[in-house]
């Protein structure tokens, strides 16, 4: 059933009021989402990536979505359904992700990762934020326009399961089905908002180069006593390579690492300087003692703007609770970068192993293997659908978005905008302070039912 132009606007005013009326029923379906344990990352929940796949497939059936299915991958599956019953109308390809971050450290987390808890205004559990609440949020807006009397658009729903793991095996999915793919304008709903009260929409997205950087030293653990000082420790030799890769000023110190970074243009860096976070705020969420990052550069454009070189993890040697005096064998450094437009993570890679060439000592051996990338993004700002969503978000929050340049990383707008020629729309409803990848994840309730309000505004729009 299709919706009529005239039609449009008092079917979008029923589809809010049956929003609004919804609420429990809405927060009570989100809770059995978050309550499955989708970590794509451990395949000892493979079963569990399944369920939660087959879950977001049961919701586009229910809505009497066509062609619902759960389509294989060289890893996890991706739930498709479509819409298509208004000819003439645009189509909107609408993403989103049911895969999870690992919960580790698990006794910090207040009530169980994947039993998910009201506390005040916020549901905690792993995933809420990122990104099941956006998943159920627009699902939901489907659905109240669907009831509301149909769609005004056609609408195309994938939601894959190994986004936070880089979404390795999607790229050849959108390549094998781009003509099931096919859209005017595509929605990215793994996205955020600056704060309840201040709507935002991401243009650009920085990419990712995630490597392990292993050190060798002898053949085997070592006695510390017996050999230490005849041996350069490959832990110590990891840290004074990784210690290298900064200098005093913060500047990365990888060869030609700066030479494609993209300079700002008068707007953009008039519209950072209008973002609502102070510095002072932006530590009081961190909790740190103070704020670091490249000098001469504003803590804003330092999360969005400028890449970064980032260590995410260490291993080596004994780390058990005591004492055993060992000289380890290896160390390992898990290093990630954020790049920004115009860099090029095939280049990046290569100015790593440049580095290391010239930096590391003939006492140790070095490997370095790759675990993922992708590429930064930088979309257009005034589309049919950025139009739109702008709208949407300032009918629903009742004030005009601000422009933003988001510091995180997701690998599907690279792939849509390269396979399919169409920007993505990134519009989503998570909260800096969400606790993203971290112990009691949380998701803003109140924010949450803004979001579905904000995507039925934007699918209305883009039909009307």
């Amino acid at each position: 059933m299709g919706t009529h132009v005239g039609d449009y606007m008092s079917n979008l005013n029923h589809a809010i009021e049956l929003i609004k009326s919804h609420h429990e029923q809405y927060l009570a379906e989100l809770i059995e989402f978050a309550a499955i344990p989708s970590i794509s990352t451990l395949s000892a929940h493979k079963p569990d990536m399944q369920r939660a796949a087959e879950w977001a497939a049961q919701q586009l059936k229910g809505m009497s979505f066509s062609n619902v299915a759960i389509l294989p991958t060289r890893g996890h599956p991706v739930a498709y359904g479509e819409w298509l019953n208004v000819p003439g109308k645009p189509t909107v390809l609408v993403y989103g992700h049911y895969d999870v971050q690992p919960v580790d450290p698990l006794n910090e987390w207040l009530s169980p990762p994947f039993e998910p808890t009201v506390r005040g205004e916020n549901l905690y559990a792993r995933g809420a934020s990122d990104m099941k609440g956006n998943v159920h949020a627009f699902l939901k807006a489907l659905q109240s326009l669907i009831t509301s009397g149909g769609l005004p658009i056609n609408v195309k729903v994938i939601v894959e399961g190994e986004e936070e793991i880089g979404s390795p095996s999607l790229d050849a999915f959108v390549q094998e089905h781009r003509e099931k793919l096919a859209c005017d304008i595509a929605l990215n709903a793994d996205s955020g908002i600056q704060k309840p009260d201040q709507p935002s929409l991401v243009y650009g997205l920085r990419g990712l180069s995630y490597f392990e950087l292993w050190v060798y030293g002898p053949e085997h653990d070592l006695h510390s006593g017996v050999f230490g000082g005849s041996l350069h420790n490959p832990a110590q030799a990891l840290c004074e390579l990784v210690a290298g890769m900064h200098d005093a000023n913060g500047h990365i110190t990888l060869p030609g690492f700066y030479d494609k970074v993209r300079v700002l243009s008068e707007d953009e860096s008039s519209d950072l300087a209008h973002l609502p976070h102070s510095d002072e705020e932006w530590r009081k969420m961190t909790g740190a003692p103070q704020l670091y990052g490249e000098k001469d550069y504003s803590t804003l454009e330092r999360l969005g703007a400028r890449p970064t070189l980032e260590v995410n993890g260490l291993l080596s040697g004994f780390t058990g609770e005591g004492a055993k005096t060992v000289l380890p064998a290896k160390a390992m450094a898990k290093i990630s970068m954020r790049l920004v437009p115009y860099q090029d993570d095939t280049e990046i890679a290569q100015q790593l192993r440049d580095y290391l060439e010239q930096n590391a000592p003939a006492t140790v051996r070095w490997e370095l293997r790759t675990i993922s990338t992708c590429s930064p993004v930088l979309v257009k700002r005034d589309t049919t659908g950025a139009r739109a969503a702008a709208a949407a978000l300032e009918e629903t929050f009742g004030v005009r978005p601000v422009f933003v340049l988001q510091g995180g990383s997701v690998p599907v707008v690279s792939m849509i905008q390269t396979r399919l020629g169409v920007d993505s729309v990134l519009l989503g409803f998570g909260l800096p302070d969400d606790n993203l990848h971290a112990p009691n994840e949380k998701l803003h309730l109140p924010t949450y039912y803004r979001g579905i309000e904000a995507f039925t505004r934007f699918f209305a729009r883009v039909g009307g």
